[in-house]
């Protein structure tokens, strides 16, 4: 009986492992939008200076995610999705600010 409640145990702990990063990536995805939504705000004139931290915050998130090897295969999909969608808008935005004179990029 207490190796059925091991097992039990070690499966719930996966689960709750599993939820846990899927918890992460809706963070990240979230994040990714409210960048979008700061940088449009700085290239509309609204803000002074561009969210540089908040972006360096989301790669240094991007990259911890990237370098876990438990994710599930359509984790790391997701993953890789919104890889791709931040690797655009952040050529999108250096661009952006190089073509202002930013050289904060």
């Amino acid at each position: 009986m207490s190796m059925k409640g091991n097992i039990y145990r070690q499966t719930t702990s996966s689960l709750e492992a599993s939820a846990n990063l899927d918890k992460e990536l809706a963070r990240i995805e979230d994040a990714i939008r409210k960048l979008k939504v700061d940088f449009d705000i700085f290239f509309n004139g609204s803000s002074k200076r561009p969210p540089l931290e908040a972006r360096a915050r989301l790669e240094s998130q991007i990259k911890r995610l990237a370098d876990n090897r438990s994710l599930s295969y359509a984790q790391r999909f997701q993953l890789n999705n919104l890889i791709s969608r931040f690797t655009s808008y952040r050529e999108l935005w250096r661009r952006a600010l190089r073509s202002r004179g930013d050289e904060l990029a």
